[in-house]
């Protein structure tokens, strides 16, 4: 997901999309410690797009300011 798509949603999307993205962050942990992940490089991927979310709610929160 990019930053464009991210703007385009409301910030109540954004709250149940970072809900989700944590979701999978803990099963691909969860993947990982057991040795049955396949694909590493997406546990980086989640953690920036969760990042990208919290910063677009971010400057949102301080622009309502």
């Amino acid at each position: 997901m990019n930053v464009k798509e991210i703007r385009d949603l409301s910030s109540e999307e954004l709250e149940k999309e970072v809900t989700s993205l944590k979701e999978e962050l803990y099963g691909l942990r969860f993947a990982q410690a057991t040795g049955s992940l396949e694909n590493p490089a997406r546990i980086r991927d989640v953690k920036k797009t969760i990042a990208r979310i919290k910063t677009v709610l971010t400057e949102r929160a301080n622009a309502a300011k």
